[in-house]
């Protein structure tokens, strides 16, 4: 398995839930969502790195 494909979709189903939440708890869903958004980035910058490390 790739490294980085991990945090990048488990980063991407916590921003879901979090923009899923907004309407009920918008400040919990602020957090939520930047806290998926951070995995969703550092997961692809994990990605993009093994990539260059393997060509």
């Amino acid at each position: 398995m790739r490294e980085g494909l991990i945090p990048t979709v488990l980063g991407t189903a916590v921003a879901a839930s979090g923009a899923a939440m907004r309407n009920k708890f918008p400040m919990a869903a602020a957090a939520v969502f930047g806290f998926g958004l951070a995995h969703v980035v550092l997961g692809a910058i994990d990605l993009v790195e093994h990539r260059r490390r393997t060509e």
